[in-house]
């Protein structure tokens, strides 16, 4: 029963999101309804240490449809990805409920922490396509993500985020000011543009100083 309640919620998360779905049918033809059956079942595998069959399950599911979930992410309800190739959710992951993931998003870990390594993103989130979300912080209520954003750290609640790396450019549908847009992120672009200027100016003063001692000595030469 509660097998055919999923099935029923699923399909009726789909029709509400995706305006091109025209009857149930199509729905079971979806990526994202295709996705979530492995992944229900492979997060209950999950819970009772069955690891393996876990992870047999969620990988048919990456196979079929282009969406890698692990089995140890924590999914609430009313989530929803679109189209959805190339999307990969950590296993530390928790994703509350009503969160819409377009294509190609990421939300992993940074390689650098242990336990709890991946992000939290709350109700009523919507990260567009490509966007990365990377670290164990934590995504607020209501926060959008822009297309191609790199986030990599906390998002306060109903923010907008845009930008490599990710900076929040509204909250609450307000525009924050100019001086609140200078946040403290790491920019390494601009970080690297400004070590490639500082090489730039040691190399031309050397060269500088490599033309005078030349003149010098030829003068001397002569």
């Amino acid at each position: 029963m509660k097998f055919l309640k999923n099935i029923k919620e699923e399909i009726a998360i789909i029709r509400e999101r995706d305006p091109a779905i025209h009857s149930n049918w199509e729905v079971f033809l979806y990526p994202s309804f295709k996705v979530m059956l492995h992944y229900r079942l492979a997060h209950k595998l999950y819970l009772k240490k069955h690891y393996f069959l876990a992870r047999y399950i969620s990988q048919r599911g990456v196979r079929k449809t282009g969406i890698e979930i692990h089995p140890g992410a924590q999914i609430g309800k009313g989530f929803f990805i679109d189209h959805g190739n190339g999307v990969i959710i950590g296993e530390t992951t928790i994703v509350g409920d009503n969160v819409t993931l377009y294509q190609g998003v990421t939300l992993g870990g940074n390689g650098k922490e242990q336990g709890k390594r991946h992000p939290t993103i709350e109700d009523n989130v919507m990260i567009s396509a490509g966007a990365k979300v990377l670290g164990s912080f934590t995504v607020g209520a209501g926060s959008k993500i822009g297309a191609g954003s790199v986030v990599l750290q906390e998002v306060p609640p109903g923010s907008t985020v845009v930008g490599v790396p990710g900076r929040v450019v509204r909250r609450n549908s307000l525009r924050l000011p100019q001086e609140e847009l200078n946040q403290n992120l790491p920019d390494p672009v601009r970080e690297d543009i400004v070590g490639l200027q500082k090489a730039n100016s040691e190399l031309t003063n050397r060269l500088l100083d490599l033309e005078a001692q030349l003149k010098k000595l030829s003068k001397e030469s002569k």
